[in-house]
Formats: C-alpha cells, structure tokens, sequence
C-alpha cells in the first residue's frame, strides 16, 4: 500500500480546540494547503465515517485525546471515558481511515517508557521504536501502552511519541508552563519535544508517507532543571524553584509519571531532506529566547509585565 498522493486536503482531529492540532493547522495553512477541522468525535465511529467521506481528505492528522485536567491525574477516576477517546476513538479513526486507503499522522504519546536496567538513566542508551512499553504507572499511560501495538497493525499510520511538548508561549499546554508554575520539580533527564521544529517535520514525514512509530522527541535528553534555568536565563530572572525527590512527588500525585530517553536514530535516518533537528539542549534554547521575543511582544518588559500565574516573587 503505497501513501505517496500529495498532501492537498487535510482533515484534522482536535484542530478545533486542541494545542498541536491547532498548530498543525496553521502550518498546513501557511503551506497552502486545504484544511478541514473536524467536527465528529472520534468515538463516534459513523459521524466520523460520514465525514471522511464528505470531506474526503488527502490525509488525516489525528491530535485529538484525552490527556485530563488539569493533568493525567484526571484520567485515574474517568477511565471509561479516558478509554472510549483514547482506545476506542483513536482505532476508530485509523480503521476508517485504512479502509479508504487514507494516511493518517497520529501523534501519540512516548510516556509509555520509563528507565529500567537495559536502559539505565544517564547511560545515553534510549528506547528504541521496537521496545516494548514498560510504563503503566499512570491510566494514561497505560492505556497509550496497550493502544500503540494496536495502531501499529494498521499500514496507513505514522505513530509519532511525543514527550513533554515545548512552545515558545504561555500555553497551559506547554511542558515549561506546567513546570513553572509547581511549587518543586523533580529533576530528571527526560526526552522531550520541541514543536516549533518538530512539527513542520510531522507535515514533512506526512508528505513523504512515512508510516510505523516514530520516537517523536529531539535528540538527546534535559532535565526539568536546565529547562527552567534557561527560562530564567531568558524570560524570568527573577525565578527561583525548588526540587524534590520522585519518592516524595509521588505523594504529592495520583498517578505516576514517565521518566526516559528516546532513541533517535530511526527518525533522524528517516527524515525527509531539509528538515534540521537540534539537539534538544540548543533545541530548548532556542525556543527560550523565542519565549522572550514573543512575550515581550505581547506583554511588554519582562518580567514585570508577566502574568501572575507564572510570576512567583
């Protein structure tokens, strides 16, 4: 089966109210191309049936899920309703969407991992696309555990894990966001994403109908700790924080969290030609000093004319 049809129409799922969704869409617009916001649920496998042969799209961006609020904590007391979005809907759409030999760009989740002896912490050995999950310690991440072999018996998906997402914004959404406003972190070497790089390289591998899972991280790995210390390099200077341990987070949390390193290779050797990757270190810094640009923007002078939810002097 081949998925090599120019990308002239796309369809997105959580485009309308959702962070990467959106995001996809304003890239897909600046590329010129057509863009539908889905209007189904894609629990609700004969609407979104119905819309995809109504709209009958070129390719399909799948970012719509259940991740709760105001975090995967919420998820431990809705699992009917975290499974039926993030199970259910997410095999509905890629059924669907196989049967009408469409290619759909599922961005998935790689909290699904979390460091063990094969891959110990700090040993730069990262999980490969081929492990299996061993982290289950939140609902959420077990049911993205059991969902992803699922995904992957369907050839018309490209499965990207995406881990703790960066912007360049305020967004509630973003990993430094979130970290910013906790009273104490913990401070753990983890993989992460940073979107302003790594999406234009979805709609890249989209394009090129790439298919399979991808450990959708930049390469290497940072810690919570040099994230916010290049935040207050660049946005706050005036930001203190604190950590604490995993044992003593765990008290203070419902669900456990994913802590690992991803490995690259398979993505980078993949990648189509003119998309550049950086290391997540220059990655990361560079989306600060965007940070800076940006919110001076629409603020004023940092860091007085922050908001107060970031501010903590």
């Amino acid at each position: 089966m081949s998925f090599n049809a120019p990308l002239t129409k796309a369809l997105i799922y959580g485009g309308k109210t959702g962070w990467i969704g959106g995001k996809m869409a304003g890239l897909l617009k600046e590329k010129n191309v057509e863009v539908v916001l889905a209007e189904a649920r894609i629990e609700n496998r004969t609407d979104v049936a119905k819309e995809l042969d109504t709209v009958k799209p070129s390719h399909v961006f799948m970012a719509a899920g259940i991740t709760g609020r105001p975090n995967i904590d919420w998820c431990e007391d809705h699992k009917p309703e975290t499974i039926r979005t993030n199970v259910i809907g997410t095999l509905n759409l890629a059924d669907l969407c196989n049967e009408r030999n469409i290619h759909v760009t599922v961005y998935a989740t790689g909290c699904i991992f979390k460091y063990d002896d094969a891959h110990p912490l700090g040993s730069g050995i990262g999980f490969k696309e081929e492990d299996t999950p061993n982290f289950d310690g939140s609902f959420y991440s077990e049911t993205k555990g059991y969902m992803e072999p699922m995904l992957q018996c369907y050839p018309n998906c490209m499965i990207l894990r995406v881990r703790m997402p960066i912007s360049d914004d305020l967004s509630h959404r973003n990993f430094i966001t979130k970290i910013v406003k906790y009273e104490r972190v913990v401070n753990i070497p983890n993989s992460m994403t940073v979107l302003h790089e790594m999406l234009p390289a979805s709609l890249a591998m989209a394009q090129k109908g790439l298919t399979g899972v991808y450990n959708f991280c930049n390469p290497g790995v940072i810690s919570h700790n040099e994230c916010l210390d290049l935040y207050t390099k660049y946005v706050d200077p005036t930001y203190t924080y604190k950590n604490f341990t995993v044992e003593e987070q765990s008290k203070v949390l419902k669900a456990g969290r994913s802590n690992n390193e991803m490995d690259a290779t398979k993505l980078l050797k993949d990648m189509p030609e003119g998309i550049k990757l950086n290391d997540i270190k220059t990655a990361v810094e560079l989306c600060m000093q965007r940070m800076q640009k940006n919110l001076t923007e629409e603020f004023g002078p940092l860091p007085d004319s922050l908001p107060k939810e970031v501010r903590k002097n």
